[in-house]
């Protein structure tokens, strides 16, 4: 991994944060995006030298601007994460329009446009590596409808690619985080306010994120997930007897 580039959308908190420092120890050159601002900023004085952006990652333009600027600084992206992400929710009688265009902007648009930016950079150059930022709640669902759909989403898009760009020597992770203290109900609220968890479901819902594995140590996952070539990486083993329920229900249903 030393000397090549990695790209990082929600590089500068959570996961992505912790992704930039354990590839940081290894010698890649790193470009982080995000829409914190001063988060980019307390980032940048930890991990210098690096790039950053304030990127919106629904914005198709801003992100082609902060490709083209990192090829110049620092060469071709040869890591892309699509990491940015919030976690949406909304009672069901009381959803809109609107919340279901946030959610799939954010959560899965936002992961379509960080492919569309960089995947045909990569085939010209036949390598590259993208990882996905999706969710166990994108295998086995739960109650939370706007962020299920998106991340099954997500995972699908990325099975999928995987088969497709092989033959152009790039590979493809999908990141299945369970519970990680990333700050992400917060950030959510302050970027999104109409789909951020009721007040009533906070506590319980930062006591369960609470109990996971530190920012660091899922950035070291991700990076062994990635030098293994792993079609799924996870961060725990929360989800596999739910995972194997769904799976027994799937078959039984022939």
């Amino acid at each position: 991994m030393r000397g090549s580039v990695a790209f990082i959308t929600g590089g500068a908190r959570g996961i992505g944060l912790g992704i930039a420092r354990a590839l940081g120890k290894r010698g890649v050159k790193l470009a982080l995006a995000d829409v914190d601002e001063p988060a980019l900023a307390r980032a940048a004085g930890e991990l210098a030298p690096v790039e950053t952006f304030r990127l919106d990652v629904r914005d198709r333009d801003a992100f082609a601007a902060a490709a083209d600027s990192v090829e110049r600084t620092l060469g071709p992206v040869d890591l892309l994460f699509n990491n940015a992400g919030i976690v949406p929710h909304s009672a069901v009688e009381e959803l809109t329009y609107a919340k279901w265009d946030v959610a799939l902007a954010v959560n899965l648009t936002g992961v379509i446009n960080g492919i569309q930016t960089f995947l045909p950079r990569m085939i010209e150059r036949r390598a590259g590596y993208v990882v996905n930022t999706a969710s166990v709640a994108g295998l086995v669902s739960d109650p939370n409808l706007l962020y299920a759909t998106a991340k099954f989403a997500v995972v699908g898009l990325s099975e999928s690619l995987r088969l497709n760009v092989a033959k152009h020597g790039i590979g493809v992770s999908v990141l299945c985080p369970g519970p990680v203290d990333t700050g992400i109900v917060a950030h959510t609220r302050s970027l999104e306010e109409g789909v951020a968890l009721r007040d009533e479901l906070v506590p319980a819902v930062a006591a369960f994120l609470a109990g996971g594995p530190g920012i660091d140590a899922v950035g070291e996952m991700v990076v062994a997930g990635v030098e293994r070539r792993s079609p799924w990486i996870f961060t725990g083993d929360e989800v596999r007897p739910h995972l194997e329920k769904r799976a027994a229900a799937l078959l039984e249903a022939f």
